[in-house]
């Protein structure tokens, strides 16, 4: 019996925002995730854009007004068996306000939001109260962060 390849094709680019994480670190974050949930193939982008290009995207998609931290778009397979194929954006000055909220650093804040962005785009979610902090999908994305942080 053949082994099928996995393909994952993960672009990570910034506009006009610097970011204290690496891109390789981002996009390794990513496979992590992919692999985790067993994704095969997939084609995913993670643009980390300034406030004002996130809150455009903002009320353009969502409706919302200002600038959120993360938003992802997840694209429905062109056919059976493509690959999942998706986009997902960080705002880097929202993290780095919600790490010192939250007392975390902004690097964990930025792959926790990585990590957040992608398992949306596979199709998880969860409520847009405080019990999200303790949703399924919240609780996958703590222990997919950890090891995130851990394969520095």
């Amino acid at each position: 019996m053949a082994t099928r390849t996995v393909t994952h094709v993960v672009q990570v680019a910034t506009e006009q925002v610097r970011i204290p994480v690496a891109r390789a670190r981002v996009q390794r974050a990513v496979e992590s995730v992919l692999r985790a949930e067993r994704v095969r193939d997939a084609q995913l982008s993670v643009t980390f854009v300034s406030d004002r290009r996130m809150a455009a995207l903002n009320w353009r998609h969502l409706g919302h007004r200002g600038s959120t931290d993360v938003i992802s778009f997840g694209f429905v397979p062109v056919a059976i068996g493509a690959p999942v194929t998706g986009d997902v954006y960080i705002a880097p000055a929202v993290a780095r306000r919600n790490a010192l909220a939250h007392g975390v650093g902004i690097r964990e804040e930025l792959l926790r939001l990585v990590v957040h962005g992608t398992l949306h785009v596979l199709g998880h979610d969860h409520p847009v109260d405080e019990a999200r902090y303790t949703s399924p999908m919240w609780r996958r994305q703590e222990r997919l962060l950890q090891r995130a942080l851990l394969s520095a």
